[in-house]
């Protein structure tokens, strides 16, 4: 399979999911069984190393070396969006489909459809597409009927179209998930896929993730240079960020209200506490809620 840049981004959040399973349940950021299983072989066996202490520290401290505090995020981010999806499931009548934006190897699909019936859209970039086929074919046989594996460049293609053409209806109080894309995207491809969201039905939530424009802009690298060095200088693979002040403006233009935005602060008190880990986030990345009008 062609190697593209940013598709390859989509192992680095499943490793993490997966090496999190080998801590006690009570001292996870993330709960995830279908983590380890979704990743190719070798980085199953990498997982497996992990099952040892000394090793699993010895990972997440040398994560701390490319981007500071960026493992908690990651996991911490995936516990905001579990939680904000729960709150919305929780009501029967709140959401009618998922919808999942840059699905990369994200196993929530195949976790939802333990607990619920309703169509869950995975949109990715076909090479990503073609992987996550493949993956669920090996792990689960057949992958379940409400899931539809949508192929889409951000840039280039239009959402609603595409989610249209797999049977998605605009009537869908969706809960849509954006988890880690945006700042792959130029800003032309962020504000392109909220045109295509604009059509959401009133009801309709959505979770993303965006890091701070000063990062991108390089006036504060939030101690990680390394980081900024390998996605901004070396391979150009980020190019789009929000100031947390900027967020509600942002998606007002396109019908959407900001319900809770979620930094590092908030992310260590309700998720890393808890768990008696000493473990710092990075105020690189922020989480936001919003509900369509």
């Amino acid at each position: 399979m062609a190697r593209n840049p940013v598709a390859q981004t989509a192992f680095g959040p499943m490793v993490l999911a997966a090496v999190e399973q080998n801590e006690l349940p009570g001292q996870r950021l993330v709960d995830d069984d279908l983590a380890g299983l979704f990743l190719p072989a070798p980085l199953r066996w990498l997982v497996a190393a992990t099952r040892a202490a000394p090793i699993r520290r010895l990972m997440i401290r040398g994560s701390e070396f490319t981007g500071p505090g960026l493992w908690v995020n990651m996991a911490c981010r995936k516990r905001f969006i579990a939680d904000k999806l729960a709150e919305a499931l929780s009501d029967n009548q709140a959401i009618d489909a998922v919808v999942i934006l840059g699905a990369g190897l994200d196993t929530r699909p195949y976790r939802l459809t333990r607990r619920v019936r309703m169509p869950v859209f995975e949109v990715d970039l076909p090479v990503n597409i073609a992987r996550k086929a493949k993956t669920v074919r090996r792990v689960l046989g057949e992958p379940p009927l409400s899931v539809r594996l949508v192929a889409l460049d951000f840039e280039r293609d239009d959402l609603l179209t595409s989610l249209a053409e797999h049977g998605y209806r605009t009537d869908y109080r969706a809960f849509f998930i954006c988890e880690g894309v945006t700042q792959y995207l130029t800003e032309d491809g962020v504000r392109r896929t909220l045109e295509g969201l604009r059509a959401a039905a009133p009801g309709s939530r959505f979770v993303f993730t965006y890091v701070r424009r000063d990062f991108i802009d390089g006036t504060n690298l939030y101690g990680t240079r390394t980081l900024y060095r390998n996605v901004r200088e070396r391979h150009q693979l980020w190019h789009f960020g929000l100031q947390p002040d900027d967020v509600a403006a942002f998606i007002g233009e396109y019908g959407w209200r900001l319900v809770e935005q979620a930094g590092p602060d908030e992310f260590v008190q309700r998720y890393v506490e808890p768990t008696g880990r000493k473990l710092p986030a990075s105020q690189l990345e922020w989480s936001v809620y919003a509900e369509k009008l």
